[in-house]
């Protein structure tokens, strides 16, 4: 096992975050937790799905490589089934694999599209797999047969998805964002413009579904209520800017305990914030490159990020010599996550 965070002299990291051990030889796509253990799995440029074991004694962090499978390109996405023994992968091969990782069993392929797939994600109301993909399609897919349930076109190219059952919100291309009440999957509950204007590049619903947040590649979060009611509260905020320089917000994640946020951007920072009192609760120190994606675990208390080229700039300026991919871990304390009371509330946590 390697117990790295003793070494915190050879610790490049600003943050003093700890890294993981063996992290994918290209860029980092997406960072999932299992909602069961500490389990962390990433997807990779790279083509690979990796899993490690997160060991926690007291502060120090640590990680173990467990298995790995490969997808024939590019994987993009990932996700876990909601009992923690199975994860789902999807990429630029266009199709997704689930991965019986706890049993040791061998991927198989569940669902297929026309054009990668950017978005998977596990419905356990539903006992139904979503995927969205480039292909302008919504698929959902019963395990048990080789055809998707349903098929739903979309307006245009799915980048970014959210479930938070009944609630789900996908992104698309030309800032479009699609609601639908998974309780009616077949229709668009709502069809609304971005309230930012450039290209949405994340979402992340509401943990009370009555919302979500959208960031885009233009350093901005916009916060949308969906009930007519709350329109008051929505709001959009600046953030991943330093000076003139404006950075894409590519990772919003809602801490699964006291459901303030994190943004991760490709400035390399990390932020946390508590979108009910409006304030931003801990800027963290820009890493050495930009941070694609980003997760909380299941009880918040380890915050997972991929720090690595995110070929925004282009392939001019990637140098392979240079461009490592890291993960990092890093242990959020409660002042960074904990939202603050607000005036006239009762503090609740």
């Amino acid at each position: 096992m390697s117990a790295f965070g003793m070494a915190s002299a050879t610790n490049t990291n600003p943050n003093k975050s700890t890294e993981v051990v063996s992290p994918p030889t290209d860029a980092v796509s997406s960072l999932c937790f299992s909602p069961k253990a500490n389990y962390l799995v990433a997807t990779s440029w790279d083509n690979q799905v990796r899993c490690w074991e997160i060991t926690k004694n007291g502060t120090t962090l640590g990680s173990v490589a467990k298995a790995s499978i490969a997808h024939d390109q590019p994987v993009l996405c990932s996700a876990w089934k909601d009992d923690g023994t199975t994860v789902f992968s999807g990429g630029c091969d266009k199709q997704v694999k689930m991965w019986p990782l706890l049993s040791g069993g061998q991927p198989v392929t569940v669902a297929m599209h026309d054009a990668p797939v950017k978005e998977v994600a596990w419905i356990p109301e539903m006992n139904l797999l979503v995927s969205g993909s480039w292909d302008k399609t919504l698929r959902y897919w019963d395990l048990r047969q080789p055809n998707p349930v349903h098929t739903q076109q979309l307006p245009e190219r799915c980048y970014a998805l959210t479930v938070r059952h009944p609630l789900m919100v996908v992104g698309t291309a030309d800032r479009n964002l699609i609601v639908f009440n998974l309780q009616n999957p077949q229709a668009e509950f709502k069809r609304i413009a971005s309230p930012l204007k450039y290209q949405t590049r994340c979402v992340a619903a509401f943990p009370d579904q009555q919302g979500f947040l959208v960031g885009s590649i233009e350093g901005r979060v916009g916060v949308h209520h969906l009930d007519e009611q709350q329109q008051s509260k929505n709001f959009t905020f600046k953030c991943h800017r330093e000076g003139n320089d404006i950075y894409s917000v590519n990772s919003l994640n809602f801490h699964p305990v006291h459901q303030t946020f994190a943004t991760s951007g490709s400035d390399g920072a990390f932020n946390f914030w508590d979108k009910d009192s409006k304030q931003r609760l801990k800027a963290m120190s820009r890493c050495s490159a930009p941070i694609p994606c980003s997760s909380f675990n299941n009880d918040g208390s380890i915050f997972a990020y991929g720090v690595c080229y995110d070929w925004g700039k282009g392939a001019e300026n990637h140098n392979p010599a240079t461009a490592k991919t890291y993960i990092y871990l890093h242990m959020p304390q409660e002042s960074e996550v904990k939202g603050k009371p607000r005036i006239g509330t009762s503090g609740r946590k």
